[in-house]
C-alpha cells in the first residue's frame, strides 16, 4: 500500500523529525523527544500535523435527522458554530469511529473523523443517507488541511495571528476567520487536556500557516509535536484512541462515553436497543485507568489480575512524562473498576501492582464549562 503525505512532509524533515508509518500515512513520531515535546504542551504551546484526518459535509434539509439516526449524541443541543463530540454506532451499540460533529447550520454540518477510519465511514453515512433524496456527504479530507494548537499559551500565539477574538471563543465553539490573509475554521477543541485549538485551512495553505505559527511561536517558546507525545498527552487524560481502547466490540457504556449516550434522544438511533439492554442489565467491564506502583510499563495487550485471578487487558500504557510513574488504560471485570482498587499487570511473565485510577491522570485545563456535554 502506498504511503500517503500530509502537505508538511517537507517541514517535517526540515525540522529532523523522525517519520513512520501511522495507518498509510507518513507521520512525524518525534522531533527532539516525546518528553521534551510533551513537557512544551503542558507548559508552554506546542502544535501538531493533524491533516491526516478525515473532514466530511453532510448537507441537506434532513441532514440532522440523518446524523441523530446514525449518531450518539443529541444534536439538537447545538446552535450554529458550536461542536459536539459523539460516535457512530453500529446496530449492537459497538463504537464504529468517534468524531466531532460541527453545525455550521440546521442544514450543514462539517464532520472530523479519524484517519483510519475516514473511508469506511463516508461510505456508511452515504449508504444511510440513500433514503434522504436531499442529503448530500462530501468527502473533503483533501481539500483540508489541519493543525492543532495546544498549550497554555495557545491562545497567546494563535491571537497574534488573526483577528478572531479568541478569549470570546468558548470551548467546542467554532468560528470561521482569517490567520492572516488565509480562511480557516479555527475551534476551541484538543486532544490534549490543555486549553488549545484546532484549525482547519486550505490543503494549499498547510505549509504556510505551520511555518507562521513556528516563527511566530519563538517567544512563546512553541515547539512542533509527534505522534508520541500526542499519545502521552491523550493517555493522561484517559482520552481513548479508536481502533486500540474503544471499536466496533466495545460500547459507550463499557467505555466510560456514557456521557455522549442520549438514550432518551426523539427518533431513536443505530444502537439503542441492544444499549439500553445492557443499562438495564449492568455491563461485565469498564475501562480504568491504572497507576503502576512497581516498576514496569504497562503495554496493549498485557493481562491484568486480582491477585490469580485474570480479570482484563490493557489497550494503551506508557510512562507518564508529568507523574513520571508508569500509567495504562484497559478494561477489567466491572466490580473492580473502583478507585484505588489493588491489580497487578503480567509484565513479562511478573505480576507487577498497580492501582485503579478513575479520573484523569493530570487535571484537565480546557476551557469550561463546556456549552454542550455533561462531565469528561
Amino acid at each position: 500500500m502506498t504511503v500517503k503525505n500530509t502537505p508538511l512532509k517537507s517541514s517535517h524533515e526540515s525540522l529532523g523529525a523522525k517519520m513512520v508509518d501511522f495507518h498509510g500515512w507518513y507521520m512525524p513520531a518525534h522531533y527532539s523527544s516525546i518528553m521534551e515535546e510533551h513537557k512544551a504542551v503542558r507548559e508552554k504551546v506546542g502544535i501538531f500535523d493533524i491533516c491526516h484526518m478525515g473532514e466530511v459535509y453532510v448537507n441537506g434539509e434532513h441532514a440532522m435527522e440523518l446524523l441523530q439516526r446514525l449518531t450518539s449524541n443529541d444534536l439538537t443541543l447545538l446552535e450554529d458554530g458550536m461542536a459536539q463530540y459523539s460516535t457512530l454506532l453500529n446496530e449492537d451499540g459497538g463504537i464504529i469511529d468517534d468524531l466531532l460533529i460541527y453545525r455550521v447550520s440546521a442544514r450543514r454540518y462539517f464532520l472530523c473523523v479519524n484517519a483510519s477510519n475516514t473511508k469506511g465511514d463516508v461510505s456508511w453515512i452515504a449508504d444511510n443517507a440513500l433514503q434522504y433524496p436531499d442529503v448530500e456527504v462530501a468527502n473533503v479530507s483533501r481539500d483540508y488541511g489541519m493543525i492543532a494548537v495546544q498549550g497554555p499559551l495557545s491562545e497567546n500565539l494563535l491571537q497574534s495571528v488573526t483577528r478572531v477574538p479568541l478569549a470570546k471563543l468558548e470551548y467546542y465553539r467554532f468560528q470561521v476567520g482569517l490567520i492572516e490573509d488565509r480562511n480557516v475554521i479555527i475551534s476551541r477543541t484538543g486532544y490534549t487536556g490543555e486549553d488549545g485549538f484546532e484549525i482547519y485551512c486550505d490543503w494549499r495553505d498547510s505549509p504556510a500557516l505551520w511555518d507562521r505559527l513556528l516563527g511566530k511561536g519563538k517567544q512563546f517558546g512553541v515547539k512542533p509535536i509527534g505522534l508520541g507525545a500526542r499519545d502521552t498527552l491523550r493517555m493522561e487524560m484517559r482520552y481513548p484512541l479508536h481502533g486500540q481502547d474503544i471499536c466496533e466490540k466495545t460500547t459507550l457504556l463499557e467505555a466510560g462515553l456514557g456521557w455522549i449516550l442520549k438514550l432518551g434522544k426523539e427518533g431513536g438511533f443505530n444502537g439503542r436497543e441492544a444499549l439500553l439492554k445492557q443499562k438495564q442489565e449492568g455491563v461485565k467491564r469498564k475501562f480504568i485507568g491504572l497507576e503502576m506502583v512497581e516498576r514496569g510499563i504497562p503495554r496493549s495487550g498485557y493481562e491484568i489480575y486480582s491477585n490469580d485471578e485474570k480479570v482484563g487487558k490493557i489497550t494503551s500504557g506508557t510512562m507518564s512524562p508529568t507523574l513520571k510513574k508508569a500509567i495504562g488504560l484497559g478494561y477489567v471485570r466491572a466490580d473492580l473498576a473502583a478507585e484505588g482498587v489493588r491489580l497487578f499487570v503480567d509484565i513479562r511473565g511478573k505480576k507487577v501492582e498497580a492501582v485503579c485510577r478513575k479520573e484523569p491522570f493530570v487535571k484537565s485545563a480546557v476551557k469550561r464549562p463546556a456549552p454542550v456535554e455533561a462531565s469528561q
